[in-house]
């Protein structure tokens, strides 16, 4: 079958007529345009500015639209830059943020390393230093681990102490590595005595993080919220003066401290010779002397 012709359907005529019609329109309106910008220039700069004024504001229009998009498009770059240099600046300070918490961490150890470094030039009786590796918490028998042992000299019953205060005595000990008994377990019973006024009062741990305090005389309540208690040398193991709690809470009879030593934030404690007072070594030397 042949294809239909142009010709043969009226809408198909019309449009090809008004296309014309609008060819020969626009021709005729460039000729005149062109004749009257040759024949009147002044003429043709009024109808010029007409125009322009009637073109304007689709003009105006159409720009507007074109700088909306840019806009648009602009501003979307922008969030997107904007989000992420935020996500950057979110990391770098989680980074910092780090770098913050392990430099103050290498300057607290630092600190505690020095403390116990000069606690050890001072103290004549030092047979090792250690680092405290593990220490108990929910358990009611509370031990540490050090991480220093017999080939270090390191015996059973030694005290161990850390430059703030007395922690415990050895119970345990392996090549690299001992056991300590903490100054808040029920069965560690220290000597100890007032550091305000030197009365005699005995410290024992309570299993819980703490140590009751008890005087050795029975009567009035000696202790007072924020008393500091030492080591009194009695019972030749720990030295005298050594610090051991400061009380937090008075009861009845005694009071409640809390060790000044805390295992759990010091880093590195010393192990000392058990402590002996020289009359008894004076006497023990002298011949004759009770053995």
């Amino acid at each position: 079958m042949a294809a239909p012709r142009p010709g043969w359907s009226r809408r198909a005529q019309y449009g090809l007529f008004f296309s014309f019609m609008a060819l020969i329109a626009g021709l005729v309106v460039g000729l005149v345009l062109l004749t009257l910008s040759l024949v009147a220039p002044s003429r043709y700069e009024i109808v010029r500015g007409a125009a322009i004024d009637v073109t304007a504001p689709v003009t105006g229009g159409l720009r507007a639209v074109v700088d909306t998009v840019k806009g648009m498009v602009s501003g979307a770059g922008n969030y997107w830059d904007a989000a992420h240099q935020n996500e950057q600046l979110k990391r770098d300070r989680k980074a910092m943020v780090r770098q913050i918490i392990r430099a103050r961490a290498v300057l607290l150890e630092n600190q505690q390393l020095k403390a116990t470094l000069q606690l050890r030039e001072h103290s004549h009786g030092t047979v090792a230093t250690g680092r405290i590796v593990g220490s108990s918490f929910s358990s009611p028998r509370r031990f540490a681990i050090l991480s220093a042992g017999s080939r270090e000299g390191v015996r059973i019953g030694m005290p161990v102490r850390s430059a703030e205060g007395l922690i415990g005595r050895i119970i345990d000990t392996g090549a690299t590595a001992s056991r300590v008994l903490l100054i808040s377990d029920r069965s560690n019973i220290v000597p100890a005595r007032l550091l305000r006024n030197g009365q005699p009062v005995i410290s024992q741990g309570r299993g819980d993080g703490t140590v009751d305090l008890r005087p050795l005389e029975v009567g009035r309540n000696p202790f007072k919220p924020g008393d500091i208690v030492v080591t009194s040398g009695t019972g030749g193991l720990y030295p005298p003066l050594v610090p051991i709690a400061r009380v937090v809470r008075l009861d009845d009879d005694g009071a409640i401290a809390r060790p000044i030593a805390d295992p759990s934030s010091a880093s590195f404690a010393l192990v000392e010779q058990s402590y002996e007072p020289e009359a008894i070594q004076t006497e023990a030397a002298e011949p004759g002397g009770k053995r």
